[in-house]
């Protein structure tokens, strides 16, 4: 499991599983996860013949926390990662707060984005009525309490249903390694990122991934990148949530690949990754 030592000043652990595999494919995980939670599309991307690419960001998971937390600083985290790889363009894909991330590194880097996959995300968080309870009490919780307090209450409502206890377990297990002060930071510019007037600035081919069931995310807030982003398209799973990618992995798995391998087939030949 590779750990570099970045100029941003972040020693970055990522799980590299197939560093033969061509194109690379960048994962950015989730508010308070890690790299650990693509795990289950590791093997896809693989068997296809791809190289997936998963970094803990700053202050979550093994990756330092060099006491400051901001979309900036993680993007550029995440291009001299692929700099010290020697990879000149990626997939993106990223989930929630990885989508946000996947967003902003899409937008500043679009050299380097092949393209991008935008899984239960925004481009700015707008809390809706129903809503506005279940984020201030995560807000209370994390700033005045306890960061794996709240980390229950995520995955109970991320994961709510018996047969997913492992799934909930394992979400809590990976927020226990974050770095508390990161966590707070992070929740601190997630709930202040907008990039909504810039969609139209983005270049690479966009697929947005919706859960009709997510309610940390709203489905409604998720159409703006849809009808933001220059010909994005969209895929709905009617009856996933928030952790759609852990909730059905094999059909998240074939829409993904599929998506990706559309993108490869039509991009100019000799681009490498």
């Amino acid at each position: 499991m590779p750990m570099v030592h970045l100029p941003t000043s972040v020693h970055l652990h990522y799980l590299d599983p197939n560093p033969q595999g061509q194109p690379a494919v960048l994962l950015l995980h989730g508010l308070g996860a890690t790299g650990e939670s693509w795990s289950f599309q590791f093997p896809a991307l693989m068997e296809a013949g791809m190289r997936p690419l998963a970094p803990d960001l700053r202050g979550f998971g093994r990756s330092s926390f060099p006491g400051s937390w901001s979309m900036p600083e993680v993007v550029a985290d995440l291009k001299a990662l692929l700099d010290h790889l020697g990879l000149s363009s990626v997939h993106v894909v990223g989930i929630s707060m990885g989508g946000a991330v996947a967003l902003a590194f899409g937008l500043t880097h679009s050299e380097y984005t092949r393209s991008l996959v935008l899984v239960n995300t925004f481009a700015r968080l707008r809390t809706k009525a129903r809503t506005y309870p279940y984020f201030l009490l995560r807000f209370l919780l994390v700033f005045l309490l306890d960061v794996n307090l709240q980390a229950r209450m995520v995955a109970r409502r991320i994961f709510p249903r018996p047969e997913q206890e492992a799934l909930r377990q394992a979400l809590i297990a990976q927020v226990a390694q974050a770095h508390p002060r990161a966590y707070r930071l992070a929740m601190w510019r997630l709930a202040r990122f907008d990039v909504h007037p810039r969609l139209k600035e983005v270049r690479a081919p966009t697929l947005v991934v919706t859960g009709g069931r997510d309610t940390t995310v709203l489905p409604e807030v998720q159409r703006e990148l849809v009808e933001g982003i220059p010909g994005a398209r969209h895929r709905v799973f009617p009856e996933a949530g928030h952790g759609l990618t852990a909730e059905d992995p094999e059909a998240f798995n074939r829409v993904l690949l599929a998506f990706l391998q559309e993108v490869e087939a039509r991009l100019p030949a000799g681009r490498g990754g």
